[in-house]
């Protein structure tokens, strides 16, 4: 594993090692042993419920059963590494196209052209077919609509002091998203650096990954979160929850998540239907049910803005994975 990702997931990396020797073969991972030409095993980064009904529909279809992990991009990469001698899964699903991009950059996906290709996002998805982008979250503002009755303030603007204090965002060594927004904005804006800085000086609050920073905002402890995955807002939000979410108008981040198929897959051809029915109109109909993106933009959406809407960053993820262990190194400098 190359030092990038060890380094976003440096907390991580010790205890999933542990957790996975003591977990193996239970906690709904198959062990290599029961892997057969009905079972694929796959692991997979959230959403948990939209996880779960593509599950349930694959397997109606298919009748190939799913052996499923559920967890963040940062403890499915140590879960492989700790079994990179005896490999379990056969399709991995991550928030992160750095992360897939190091993956295949270590020789440990397979390419498939999928008979969907051609209707997905082709700027989410490797041209070699190594990864497929089949949906994507947006990055923006999330703030408690108890506390602020309307907010389009941009990206810099939460360094004035009548935001001291009330801000928060996801810790980026806990968060991938995190690391694609500090990358995406410091990479594309000349002064994304001195806005980073700025937010800092005015006692912004890093803690937790996404959900925890969400959380801080709909309990009130904290009022706006930067760089908020949408989609937790928009369903929070559905959930009746006092949260709203817009997007800067200089622009934000768009976070692909792509699914691909390891390379010591047991069950390839199995592993190709998933990859099929992840890209197909009825899974992408589910995935814009979950409030993200679908990597198809001929999907309808309800009750959310469309990639068409959204102000979005030119962001090249070429070489992210490298240069994104530069970003994450100077941010936590600029913490001490």
């Amino acid at each position: 594993m190359k030092k990038t990702v060890s380094t976003v997931i440096t907390g991580l990396i010790m205890s999933t090692l542990f957790l996975s020797a003591c977990s193996s073969g239970t906690g709904g991972q198959a062990d290599a042993s029961e892997t057969s030409e009905d079972t694929i095993t796959v692991y997979t980064a959230g959403p948990k419920g939209l996880a779960d009904e593509m599950t349930a529909k694959f397997e109606e279809e298919t009748g190939i059963k799913v052996e499923m992990f559920q967890g963040t991009t940062g403890k499915i990469l140590s879960r492989l590494e700790a079994e990179a001698n005896n490999p379990v899964a056969d399709v991995v699903v991550l928030a992160s196209i750095p992360s897939m991009e190091g993956l295949k950059a270590e020789d440990k996906l397979q390419p498939y052209e999928s008979e969907n290709d051609a209707s997905m996002n082709k700027d989410w998805s490797d041209p070699e077919h190594y990864y497929h982008g089949y949906s994507a979250s947006a990055l923006g503002v999330a703030y408690n609509t108890d506390n602020v009755s309307g907010l389009d303030a941009d990206w810099k603007e939460f360094s004035e002091d009548e935001w001291k204090g009330r801000v928060t965002m996801p810790d980026p060594t806990s968060s991938g998203s995190a690391v694609d927004f500090l990358y995406g904005l410091t990479s594309t804006e000349k002064d994304g650096w001195d806005t980073i800085q700025s937010l800092m000086d005015n006692d912004l609050l890093v803690a937790g990954a996404n959900k925890e920073s969400l959380e801080s905002v709909i309990t009130g402890s904290k009022d706006v979160v930067v760089s908020a995955v949408d989609y937790m807002a928009y369903k929070a939000k559905a959930d009746g929850e006092p949260i709203d979410i817009y997007y800067p108008e200089s622009g934000t981040v768009i976070s692909p998540r792509a699914a691909g198929i390891l390379k010591d897959a047991k069950n390839k051809e199995g592993a190709e239907e998933f990859i099929d029915f992840l890209t197909s109109d009825e899974a992408q109909e589910l995935v814009a049910n979950a409030y993200l993106l679908p990597g198809n933009e001929d999907i309808p959406l309800e009750d959310r803005a469309a990639l068409s809407e959204i102000p979005a960053l030119p962001v090249s993820w070429d070489g992210a994975e490298e240069k994104q262990e530069d970003t994450l190194d100077k941010f936590t400098e600029m913490m001490q």
